[in-house]
């Protein structure tokens, strides 16, 4: 979760500002939503969520991250190098630029008229102004914009989490969803009300219920709304200009900048080199959008590296994460002022699928290092076709117990497999692996049945299972890398499958996948093992025979 904080104060607090605002847009559409149901269940939720951010921490909470938000975005366009970005960052920005425009009349007359004249500013009166007027379409218009802003931003931020691209399908129907709730609570409120805009009775007296001011008082919002707004549109024109006289000035001055393996190009100096990069169309991926937070832009400085600032703090801490060596830095961070021979290490090269799998990621799963015990002597002699017709057999046989598990085959070496269990969380990893192991016990079973109906010997085998942090990603030459795993966590399954075979069993599980697992350790006896390769100890369960697994654990563990 901290890496999701990486990044300058300035990308903290925008991050931060925009969840605030984004939790109240959510609460204010699901309000209005509740018009297709009732009046009184839409004002009763307007009521309590006006307790919330009505009282004097709220305000202040809400008004500090509207202001934060986007006065960070005007300081963004007014310091911007190049207006070169991917197009779902340029959309939000378009975007969020242009909400408050739409957003000032609704503040003035449900807020500002609610403080200074003492408007009742309730459901019921907004849909009665904005029911089947211009500014209802505006209204409209700007609840979709604020809604596609944040939803972009929220994907943005949270793209590289791996939950959140499993939750990607439900999330976007979710998405989908709120704002058509809330457009279809505002249509059927406002079909309600619009008798009594038709009955001058009627609407005499609303108006004197939620005592709608004067001309005076009109007048006075109006001059409001007229000055706030141009105030903007002064205060982003200037945003604005100095970006335009930066630009100019910059425009003097170039600095050639040379990528390994790629092009030569003249940048103007005053960019960072990510943005150099996206000036001159050269592929370089950068997941978090440039803003320090990940480490996916970095490059490695092979010329010139003495020119550059220092990296800052934040820069630092991005590059210590992934234990960056000397000369590497974020490409989003620096500003070449000289000549620059760099190297990107993550590349995306027109294969943008390739350049965002081949990040990695880090998890923590269980892992299975299975091997089929004697198969060289039990296939000397024999035809290719029979050493291979029996290594599918075998596979065939005991690879559903895996998947049925909810693990899958990483990779087959010969007579043995690596198996891995890419579940929600370590608990479920470790339970999918016993499973697994109990499966393949059975399947063995009914395996050398076969067999000996044959006149076969039977096979036997060894298994390792461990957790621990392995490294998921595309590795190998573009255009033929798979996805596999890496880590000390493979070769700690690995060693411990080897080891069954001195110890005489089928099974030894580590300790970690037992207790991740939930299985009290301290009714188990636990092997002290010193594995080859490693320097620590591990401490083991040995199981005679896999298939017992699960009954094993029933009776010490009946919880499991």
């Amino acid at each position: 979760m901290s890496q999701l904080w990486q990044g300058t104060w300035a990308t903290r607090l925008r991050i931060a500002s925009g969840l605030v605002l984004f939790a109240y847009v959510l609460l204010h559409f699901l309000n209005i939503g509740l018009g297709l149901f009732s009046a009184d269940l839409q004002q009763g939720a307007q009521d309590l969520r006006l307790l919330l951010t009505r009282s004097g921490l709220g305000s202040l909470l809400l008004y500090a991250a509207l202001l934060g938000h986007s006065g960070l975005a005007l300081y963004e366009l007014a310091t911007r190098r190049s207006l070169a970005m991917p197009p779902d960052k340029l959309l939000q920005y378009v975007l969020g630029l242009s909400i408050p425009i739409l957003l000032l009349p609704h503040l003035i007359y449900t807020r500002l008229a609610h403080e200074r004249l003492g408007v009742d500013d309730s459901m019921a009166l907004l849909q009665f102004l904005l029911w089947d007027s211009a500014d209802g379409w505006k209204q409209s218009l700007l609840l979709l914009i604020v809604w596609v802003h944040g939803c972009i931003g929220l994907h943005l931020w949270l793209r590289s989490q791996g939950w959140w691209r499993r939750m990607l399908p439900t999330l976007i129907g979710l998405a989908t969803l709120i704002p058509g709730f809330a457009l279809a609570g505002f249509l059927t409120q406002g079909r309600q009300i619009k008798p009594v805009a038709q009955d001058p009775d009627r609407f005499a007296a609303f108006l004197q219920m939620v005592n709608w001011p004067d001309q005076a008082g009109l007048r006075m919002l109006a001059t409001l709304r007229g000055d706030l707004t141009t105030g903007f549109l002064i205060v982003l024109a200037g945003c604005a200009g100095i970006f335009a006289l930066r630009r100019i000035l910059s425009a003097r001055r170039s600095v050639p900048i040379r990528y390994v393996d790629g092009p030569k190009v003249s940048a103007r100096k005053g960019l960072t080199l990510l943005e150099m990069s996206q000036a001159a169309g050269v592929s370089h991926t950068s997941l978090c959008g440039g803003r320090g937070r990940c480490t996916t832009c970095r490059v490695v400085v092979e010329d010139g590296a003495d020119t550059l600032d220092p990296p800052g703090q934040a820069e630092r801490r991005s590059l210590d994460r992934v234990n960056a060596p000397d000369g590497t830095r974020l490409a989003c961070m620096i500003r070449p002022t000289q000549p620059l021979s760099v190297h990107r290490v993550f590349r995306a090269d027109g294969k943008r699928r390739r350049a965002h799998a081949s990040q990695g990621t880090e998890r923590q799963l269980a892992i299975l290092f299975l091997d089929m015990r004697g198969f060289t002597g039990r296939t000397t002699g024999q035809l290719p076709y029979d050493v291979v017709f029996l290594l599918n057999r075998f596979f065939d046989a005991i690879v559903p117990a895996i998947t049925n598990a909810g693990g899958r085959v990483d990779k087959y070496m010969g007579d043995g497999l690596l198996a891995v269990f890419e579940t929600a969380d370590a608990e479920s990893s470790a339970r999918a692996a016993l499973d697994a192991a109990t499966g393949i016990g059975e399947a063995l079973v009914r395996f050398n049945e076969d067999l000996a109906r044959e006149g076969d010997a039977p096979v036997r085998l060894g298994i390792g299972l461990h957790l621990g942090d392995v490294v998921l990603g595309e590795i190998g030459a573009a255009g033929n890398a798979p996805r596999t795993i890496i880590g000390d966590s493979v070769n700690t399954a690995s060693r411990l499958e080897s080891h069954t075979k001195e110890m005489g069993v089928e099974l030894l599980v580590s300790e970690p996948l037992l207790r991740a697992a939930q299985v009290d350790t301290q009714t188990l006896r636990l092997e002290p093992l010193q594995l080859r390769g490693l320097r620590e100890t591990t401490h083991a369960w040995a199981v005679s025979e896999a298939r017992s697994l699960s009954e094993q654990l029933a009776e010490i563990c009946p919880k499991t």
